[in-house]
């Protein structure tokens, strides 16, 4: 498990943008449509800076549910800054629940996979991406492989 948390941890270093702004926002929100259209994938899409929303999809098999963890993903990763399937990850670890370790109620801050915190060198989190829909590890790797990918190509 610890090497798994490494993993997760490394990948907060590696996926670090060296700007971010509504332009960035709206072309990584045009590739997780594109990939959910090709592959079918029921879910909804959240991409914030701070307090403002820059952009928000939602495809055919998503419902407002997935909006409510969306919410519950954003607010963990804000006050925690690392994404939420680490917390996640990190709590089964450690045999403890979001509730006992940081007295925050679970309605409130979900501590399953899907955001990821949007890290800016040199400034630290400025925002988060989330997707809800599929399986909290596939909701990760969904967001982090398309991060990864918009970094390869855009430095």
């Amino acid at each position: 498990m610890e090497d798994k948390l490494k993993e997760l941890l490394q990948e907060e270093q590696e996926l670090q943008f060296e700007h971010f702004n509504e332009d960035t926002a709206w072309e990584l929100g045009k590739l997780f449509v594109k990939t959910a259209i090709e592959n079918n994938l029921p879910i909804a899409i959240d991409i914030t800076r701070g307090i403002r929303q820059l952009f928000h999809a939602s495809r055919p098999g998503a419902t407002a549910d997935n909006d409510e963890w969306i919410k519950r993903k954003i607010r963990l990763v804000n006050r925690i800054e690392h994404s939420s399937f680490y917390m996640g990850q990190f709590l089964k670890s450690r045999g403890r629940t979001i509730e006992n370790m940081y007295l925050l109620p679970e309605g409130e801050y979900a501590p399953h996979g899907g955001c990821f915190p949007i890290i800016v060198k040199g400034t630290g989190v400025v925002g988060t991406i989330a997707v809800s829909g599929l399986p909290q590890e596939e909701d990760h790797k969904l967001v982090v492989g398309i991060i990864r990918d918009y970094l390869n190509q855009n430095g």
